[in-house]
């Protein structure tokens, strides 16, 4: 059992290992197509934020997808079936998470796995083994992301270019902009990761402090301070910037202008967010097998309602994130950067905006939504506004064709070799 277990760990950190390639591009693309960052500071920065939060937070998605698609009760009474499936849903979610990476297609990893875990079940013990409803709100999510996305980034990005960027002096519209955009970023985000974050304070307070406080008030405050700072430190770089755009050195930058300097900021600080945010959410994808297998392994039963992530399987997550990210990610990086329509910071900044927001509101709503979903979509958006004939269409081809046949491939890859690891095996 151990080399068994060897074995699904390696299967694990390789489906990790495309994930961070393929999936976090979401965070840091449009960041490096508009020049805020290099390609070599985006990776640190993502590699860092997704490690931390795929170990801090990454145990809620992983529960999910191990106990919620499947049927797991069906499996009580075959463990072992079990297992063999869940080998079969990392195999064929590396495979094809590869090979859109290879190609440079952003696709949904949470997609691959969900229809994975429906191929191996459907041949197992039939069409009731799967979660049809879980399915149902997928493909729903599939339709109004991109959708959704699109359209509060156009909104975004049209109220920036009429009150600041079409403006005559466009440094002085900025800096009375500057509170609100502060305060709309760190709210959208702040709502994502802050809870989280804040909760063992919270903890602390109410058992420890004897003061009973409203789980939401320590997360409005640490957001208003860090608004009130961000606001503060923006509009004194906002006259730095200006100094020096005046000056002789605005020939030597990639992003001479200030206000566009000031965007490129306030976009990195929203792609941190991204990176976080999605290293909590998405490393599941890649060890919830592992995590039921391990289960099982424990107690020789199936998971039903619910189980503990070892620390080891989320580092284990977490690493073959940043791997994966460091030495494939480039091509999907470039793919949203560069080959939907031309990034500035402004326009990027919107984008990961819209991305946030349609992320948060989905959660609210309980729909299960794909990243690269919500970040194509706000860039299309972003080039309506600014000239429909920039957008690369030919690209977008591309990405919904890769979006289209995801769960039904990886649920087609995960049948057939379930149904040969059954013949060999059983």
């Amino acid at each position: 059992m151990l080399i068994t277990l060897l074995f699904v760990a390696l299967l694990a950190f390789y489906v990790a290992w495309n994930l961070g390639a393929n999936d976090v591009a979401n965070a840091m693309g449009t960041s490096v197509g508009s020049k805020a960052v290099t390609l070599k500071q985006a990776l640190i920065i993502a590699g860092v934020l997704e490690f931390t939060g795929a170990v801090l937070f990454g145990h809620e998605v992983t529960e999910t997808l191990a106990t919620k698609i499947a049927n797991p009760a069906l499996f009580a009474a075959t463990p072992q079936i079990f297992v063999v499936g869940m080998v079969t849903v990392l195999i064929s979610c590396g495979v094809w998470l590869q090979i859109a990476t290879s190609r440079g297609l952003p696709v949904s990893s949470s997609h691959a796995v969900v229809g994975a875990i429906a191929g191996f079940s459907w041949v197992a013990l039939g069409v009731d083994a799967i979660d049809w409803s879980s399915i149902g709100l997928i493909t729903i999510g599939w339709i109004l992301t991109p959708l959704i996305s699109g359209a509060i980034a156009a909104l975004f990005y049209s109220q920036i270019k009429h009150w600041i960027l079409d403006q005559p002096n466009q440094v002085v519209q900025l800096q009375e902009w500057i509170p609100w955009l502060s305060t709309l970023l760190l709210g959208v985000f702040g709502v994502i990761v802050l809870p989280s974050l804040t909760e063992p304070l919270t903890n602390f307070v109410i058992e420890q402090v004897g003061f009973t406080i409203p789980s939401h008030d320590i997360p409005l405050l640490t957001g208003a301070i860090a608004a009130v700072g961000l606001t503060i430190i923006s509009w004194r770089q906002l006259a730095d910037k200006e100094t020096t755009w005046q000056g002789e050195e605005s020939t030597q930058s990639p992003i001479p202008n200030p206000v566009e300097r000031l965007f490129a900021r306030f976009q990195l600080l929203s792609a941190c967010f991204v990176a976080f945010a999605h290293g909590s959410n998405d490393v599941g994808n890649a060890i919830a097998p592992l995590a039921a297998i391990v289960y099982i392994n424990r107690t020789g039963s199936v998971p039903i309602d619910g189980i503990t992530i070892p620390l080891w399987i989320l580092i284990l997550g977490g690493v073959g994130i940043v791997g994966g990210l460091a030495v494939w990610g480039k091509k999907v990086i470039a793919t949203i950067g560069e080959n939907i329509i031309a990034l500035q910071p402004s326009s990027g900044f919107c984008a990961e905006l819209a991305t946030a927001t349609t992320i948060l509101i989905a959660s609210r709503l309980g729909l299960p939504v794909s990243t690269s979903h919500a970040l194509v979509g706000g860039v299309v958006g972003i080039g309506l506004v600014q000239n429909f004939k920039s957008i690369k269409f030919q690209t977008l081809k591309g990405i919904a064709a890769a979006w289209l046949i995801t769960i039904p491939v990886s649920a087609g890859l995960s049948a057939a070799i379930f149904s040969i690891a059954r013949i060999l095996f059983f």
